[in-house]
């Protein structure tokens, strides 16, 4: 007697899980993976070494609620802080798995210049956590665009990888041609929060036939590394100004002295 077709189905899904598993195993004992700070060995892929990780600051509730920046004690749900109070973003609530610093700097670079997917992910995996009230409110997940020419000169969007990333463990979807960069501007490497925002005036767009996808929705913003706040500030203002009802911002790191301007964002 035949067996189900369904049953077929679990055999083949459970050869091919067995069979991608053993091809791992293969890749690990060929070449171990290393920390990818340090290269130091580890037991898994995309992660970083004991000492490494502890190297981190990760950012903890309490927290900001809009700006993401830590309280020294808890100050109750949807706490305020005073910089928020005096010169409020664009956006709703802002989240960031870790202080920019040395450590989580490494990161960056190695996702942001030289390509290393891996960083991406371990990036992303930090950052699922800083996101866990962010998500349940999520419709969309966009990422922070390039410029064409910064893009062709990158390669890729590493927004966009972190972007991808995330949709792919949350389930939440993403899209990466609703908010695009029209303008390319200069790079934002050393200037102050003032010229900044004015490098960024109208640099952004969402395209008319794009709008329903925002229209609306509460939007999930990424980007790797937040500074000023000026890139930000910038997407969620046309964010809203095309529809979307809610913008909240997720980045992987956060620079809390955002005078240390040698790093976009």
């Amino acid at each position: 007697m035949e067996e189900p077709i369904a049953e077929k189905a679990d055999v083949i899904k459970q050869a091919r899980v067995l069979g991608a598993r053993s091809w791992a195993s293969v890749v690990d004992f060929l070449t171990p993976p290393l920390c990818l700070s340090c290269k130091a060995p580890v037991t898994a892929g995309a992660a970083l070494c004991l000492a490494c990780w502890q190297n981190l600051q990760f950012i903890d509730e309490p927290v900001c609620d809009v700006l993401g920046t830590p309280f020294a004690y808890d100050e109750g749900e949807g706490a305020v802080s005073p910089a928020a109070m005096v010169d409020p973003p664009t956006w709703n609530k802002g989240r960031a798995a870790v202080v920019f610093d040395d450590a989580s700097a490494r990161l960056v670079h190695l996702l942001k210049y030289q390509d290393t997917q891996e960083a991406g992910i371990a990036m992303a995996r930090m950052m699922l956590g800083a996101a866990r009230n962010l998500l349940s409110e999520t419709d969309v997940i966009l990422p922070v665009p390039l410029h064409h020419k910064r893009l062709w000169q990158r390669r890729f969007n590493q927004a966009a990888f972190l972007a991808q990333n995330i949709s792919a463990a949350s389930g939440k979807p993403w899209v990466h041609d609703v908010l695009l960069r029209t303008e390319a501007t200069i790079s934002q490497v050393g200037l102050t929060a003032k010229e900044r925002r004015k490098n960024l005036h109208n640099a952004f767009e969402v395209p008319p036939e794009k709008r329903s996808v925002a229209a609306g929705k509460s939007v999930l913003l990424i980007d790797d590394v937040r500074t000023t706040g000026a890139t930000a500030n910038a997407c969620a203002e046309t964010l809203k100004n095309a529809g979307a009802a809610h913008v909240n911002v997720l980045s992987f790191a956060l620079v809390l002295q955002p005078t240390q301007l040698h790093i976009e964002g």
